[in-house]
Parts: structure tokens; sequence; C-alpha cells
């Protein structure tokens, strides 16, 4: 079954923060970064492909609606018709019966499971966490996710390891027991791009940073708006002051 492991976003580069010796993993230069730092909308949409196809069958996103994908570039059209592709247990009508509708706009992502004992079943007793906020759930974040989904490689002969889990290079202790959830060719992009394992692994760290932080650009444009002000501000007081004390000192001259 593939899974996807949740994680987080930082600026600088990460340590793991599992058991086990520290494992310094790749440092990405994310577009997203910085105080004028952009989500790039063809990545968060790959992203959101790579989360359905493969994340998704797993982990749920119950934070996110549907009409949020507004952020990612679809137009009103669009997000209907991805919404209403899921199924969303609805009710009770007026029987006192749950029913299955097709999903709307305003319906959160739909979750794998219908509650957390039939998650832990289907994954030998783990339970899968959700991914709204797993980009601030870890120490090194966005490099921390993207390193872990490359990181997967054939183990060096001085490892043993055990069944149930898999060698990856830049995991603490270098044993996971989360399969390998991404490979070459995984998903066909519908724009096309080449869907290597280190593209899909960008893609969805995106993604999941964008769905840990959807109000990320308009916080940053406040911001800036904020302190441009207060520049200003800070200018003409400064002109002011200057302005006033120079009448004293010529009184005083």
């Amino acid at each position: 079954m593939k899974r996807l492991l949740l994680l987080s976003v930082f600026l600088l580069p990460f340590t793991t923060f599992a058991a086990g010796p520290e494992v310094k993993g790749v440092s990405k230069d994310w577009g997203f970064l910085g105080p004028f730092g952009k989500y790039d909308k063809s990545s968060l949409q790959r992203g959101l492909q790579v989360y359905t196809e493969v994340c998704s069958s797993c982990h749920s996103l119950k934070y996110i609606a549907y009409r949020n994908l507004s952020d990612l570039g679809y137009n009103k059209n669009e997000i209907k018709a991805f919404a209403s592709s899921f199924t969303v247990v609805d009710g009770p009508d007026d029987d006192g019966e749950m029913f299955e509708r097709p999903g709307r706009p305003a319906d959160f992502f739909v979750a794998p499971y219908a509650n957390d004992n039939a998650a832990r079943a289907a994954n030998g007793g783990a339970y899968p966490p959700d991914l709204s906020l797993i980009t601030k759930a870890r120490g090194g974040g966005a490099n921390y996710l993207y390193s872990l989904l490359i990181g997967y490689k054939e183990p060096p002969e001085s490892i043993e390891v055990r069944e149930g889990l898999h060698y990856n290079k830049y995991y603490s202790g270098n044993l996971i027991a989360m399969p390998q959830p991404l490979y070459e060719d995984g998903v066909e992009y519908a724009d096309g791009t080449n869907a290597s394992i280190e593209q899909m692994a960008a893609d969805v760290t995106e993604f999941l940073t964008w769905a840990a932080e959807p109000e990320m650009e308009a916080r940053k444009r406040t911001g800036i708006a904020a302190i441009s002000f207060l520049l200003i501000m800070a200018v003409l007081s400064y002109i002011a002051k200057l302005q006033i004390w120079s009448d004293v000192k010529k009184k005083k001259a």
C-alpha cells in the first residue's frame, strides 16, 4: 500500500528528530521561502495530483476543503467537477439514515477511512496521520520531507534491514516502517512534466506546504505593506522632528 510520511517546512538544512543518529538531508531552494516567496501554482497542481493518486489512499487532508483549490488556479467548474468525483457520507435524512452523495466544493477532502480504528486495522495497527498540517510537524520542514521521499535506496551490506522495515538514506537511524511511496513515472502528469521521483517529491512537498499555510502569500503581502507603511511614517516623523527642532535651535541662537 502506498503511503506518504507526514513532515514539515523550515528554511535551514534539517536534522531529524527521530531516534538514532542525526542525518543531514538535502537543502532545496524553495520558491515559497523568504519575505517575497510565492507558491508555484503549476507545482501545486502537480502536487495535488500526486497526493490524490498516491497519498490519499491512506492519508486524510481534513482541514482543506475542495473550494480551497481556487488558490491553485482552478476555476469554479473545475473545482465542482473534482469534488463530485468523490463520494461523501451525509445525513441523517428525514428517516434518520445516513446516505451517500457526490462531493461539493464546500466539503472537506474525503478521508480514506470511516474512522481511526478502520485506519489502524488497514495499516497493521499504525495510524496514518492527517497531512493537513504535517509540514509544521517535524524539524527540517520541506527539506526533510523532500529528502525523505527521495531517500529510499538499496541498503549497504553493513546494515541489516529487518522484516517490515525499509532503508532510507535520510531517515534518522536509516530504518523506516513506511514503504517507498514514489516510483519513476508513478503518475502521469496532466501537463506532461516528467514524473521522476525527485519531481514528484518536490511537487507534493510544495502542495503539503500550501495545505499547512494556504494564507501564506496573503500574510506576506500584508506584512510587506505594514512594514512599508511603518518605514514611510518613520521617515516622515524624522523629517517633522528636524523641522520642529530647527525652529527651536534658531530661537536659542
